[in-house]
């Protein structure tokens, strides 16, 4: 049975990350209001505060990690209370390498690696609204050995070093993504895997997207009445099934037209379509250009409605 997580992931074609060491020292403030990558703190000694846009807020203590999918607007701020006059304009680069924040004299009293990643998927942010807005992992041992090796490996130059990064990074999402234990009522993807009836209905959906699926026929694969499946399945994921199947299908096509590999015919008939034209009017409806224009030009000229099926995945 097909894996959703890995199949969005690798999608996602997470490409090499940028990364740091920073300490802190006394009160200090960090805010990140850059594009929307997926960032990340590994907290190796002492601890700071995520602030989120919407006012949430959590901690994070030394070995814990946070990985923020789409970091548009949030600020990280020392354990040692802080006032906006404590905000960090340009952190101090330290001789021996790495950056401090706070006072730079002071005891060191956090330690953290820092990073962002960049999806090089053009199709990112309709797929990346299906990850929770903020993911936190606790003592897991396996996320610090593999921080520990992307840290190693983005500081040295040997032969392969991207393609390592790469592989790395999507190990790291997965295993970051799957360890989470603070999603919380936050509806998405991993909400949905983790409802042991929903997950057959979502892995069924991944293994055979081109399936004529109904509402129906997903609730009896969950062992589940319609409409409480139909419920159930809205609640968790944050999508109905049908515009769940449909931006799915949709990712699945704008990937494989983009490959260029297959015909458009025989992307309509992957994902789900009798035929190229009843495909072609839901793809042109959906992503405001047809397939073939598609296929040709990529998504320079795509609507931005294609992504709205997935707001309801952050919410």
């Amino acid at each position: 049975m097909a894996d959703p997580l890995t199949q969005i992931v690798g999608l996602l074609q997470p490409g090499a990350p940028f990364f740091k060491c920073v300490t802190g020292s006394g009160p200090w403030q960090v805010r990140r209001t850059q594009s929307p990558n997926p960032y990340y703190v590994a907290v190796l000694k002492g601890s700071l505060r995520y602030l989120g846009r919407r006012g949430d807020e959590v901690v994070v203590r030394g070995g814990d990690f946070i990985l923020i999918p789409s970091a548009e607007d949030f600020v990280m701020v020392s354990e040692a209370p802080s006032t906006p006059r404590d905000m960090v304009v340009e952190p101090v680069v330290l001789p021996g390498g790495g950056y401090r924040v706070g006072s730079v004299d002071g005891p060191i009293d956090m330690r953290a690696l820092v990073g962002y990643c960049i999806f090089q998927s053009e199709d990112a942010t309709l797929l990346s609204s299906l990850l929770p807005e903020v993911v936190v992992v606790r003592g897991e041992y396996r996320l610090a050995m593999l921080m520990q090796l992307l840290g190693e490996e983005a500081m040295s130059s040997k032969p392969g070093r991207e393609v390592v990064l790469q592989h790395l990074l999507e190990v790291l999402l997965i295993e970051a993504l799957r360890s989470s234990a603070e999603l919380g009522a936050m509806p998405g993807l991993l909400r949905g895997l983790s409802d042991d009836r929903l997950a057959v209905a979502i892995r069924g959906i991944h293994a055979s997207p081109g399936r004529d699926w109904t509402v129906a026929q997903l609730a009896r694969e969950a062992a589940l009445s319609r409409s409480g499946f139909h419920e159930r399945f809205h609640s968790a994921v944050g999508m109905t099934p049908m515009e769940y199947l449909t931006a799915w299908r949709l990712a699945i096509a704008k990937n494989l037209l983009r490959k260029g590999d297959i015909s458009v015919g025989e992307v309509a008939r992957h994902v789900g379509y009798r035929s190229t034209s009843a495909f072609s009017v839901a793809f042109t409806r959906d992503v405001g250009i047809s397939p073939t224009r598609f296929a040709r030009e990529g998504m320079s000229s795509v609507a931005p409605t294609s992504a709205e099926h997935f707001e309801g995945a952050i919410a």
